[in-house]
């Protein structure tokens, strides 16, 4: 793209025509999205100089301990999304339940539920290492103008609308599908826009990095151990090499534009894996098909696992198709 560059709010408004439930309503909520990252960004960008660093002292519903900025972007995208009356329901990875949004209101006629990681992995923070936000948005399936219930949230990847990341990093950037190709923005943060960055961005078909904590290389599936013990190989033409953050969406940023495997499996310790199906594991999972990417458990696409429950996790792995390939491959020969 040559001369000036496209806004998020432009191009946003130039694409909406491409989804097949256009009625300005999805393009309000990204609007939100992005108004409630700035918000979010400019505090994780101060988070040395003011008292909104360390732990909060509280544990979610996992009884995993919140740090501050956790609750202050918790509370952010809530807010945001809330006071601009186009969402029903809210899923928050820090909240023990949805959020049900103009309950009562009979002409409350909204039709969107958003579900959200508002700052994966933020025990980073203190180190100063990239963060990032992960969003859904599903289409409820309950009447409008009634509350909305658990089975709103509790849908298969595979009917997401939308869904994106955030990743406060070197730069600030969304990055998120439609369902017709994945585009990622940048902020300039001298005028406080997003402009179009990498447009239509997908994974090479193949990688060389995989991104695993091999620190608990003991408690995984054999399959995953003789994938790791391949890629450390050195014969052949497999220059692979590890590289691992601990932020999901600073993993899967990388990976997505330089090609790689990011694996979170099941183990001995997290016998169902680790990582949220419906808050981080769909909708990168949803991402990665959209970038010629592909997702699973090892064994089943990502965005065909029927949830069951609203905190639910699942195994995943994700990145380019062909290492992904492979390692389901080891799983079918070497199984558990």
């Amino acid at each position: 793209m040559t001369g000036k560059k496209q806004t998020l709010g432009e191009f946003i408004i130039e694409h909406q025509h491409a989804f097949k439930y256009s009625s300005g309503e999805l393009s309000s909520l990204l609007n939100s999205i992005r108004l409630a990252a700035k918000v979010v960004n400019h505090e994780v960008n101060k988070a040395g100089l003011v008292d909104i660093i360390g732990a909060a002292g509280d544990t979610n519903i996992q009884g995993e301990d919140q740090q501050k900025l956790d609750v202050y972007a918790n509370d952010k995208f809530i807010q945001t999304l809330t006071r601009r009356n186009i969402v029903c329901g809210i899923a928050s990875e820090e909240e023990d339940s949805f959020i049900s949004i103009n309950s009562n209101d009979e002409n409350h006629q909204n039709k969107y539920v958003v579900l959200i990681d508002p700052l994966d992995g933020s025990s980073n923070i203190d180190v100063n290492v990239s963060v990032g936000t992960i969003f859904s948005i599903y289409r409820r399936i309950t009447p409008t103008g009634t509350p909305v219930e658990l089975k709103d949230f509790l849908q298969k990847g595979s009917a997401q609308v939308a869904a994106g990341y955030i990743v406060y990093g070197t730069s600030t950037m969304i990055v998120y599908t439609t369902g017709d190709g994945v585009n990622g923005f940048t902020l300039n943060p001298a005028i406080g826009s997003f402009y179009l960055s990498h447009p239509n961005m997908e994974f090479p078909e193949d990688g060389t990095m995989y991104s695993v904590n091999e620190g608990n290389y003991l408690d995984f599936p054999l399959g995953v151990k003789k994938y790791i013990k391949y890629c450390q190989e050195e014969e052949g033409d497999r220059p692979y090499t590890s590289r691992y953050i601990g932020s999901l969406v600073s993993d899967f940023h990388r990976n997505m534009i330089k090609g790689g495997i990011y694996m979170y499996p099941k183990g001995s310790r997290n016998p169902n894996g680790k990582l949220r199906l419906l808050y981080e594991c769909n909708p990168m999972a949803f991402i990665a098909e959209q970038a010629n990417g592909k997702s699973s458990d090892g064994y089943t696409r990502t965005m065909d696992v029927e949830p069951t429950e609203l905190h639910q996790r699942v195994p995943f792995i994700c990145g380019s198709k062909n290492m992904v390939n492979q390692l389901e491959e080891f799983m079918q020969i070497h199984g558990e």
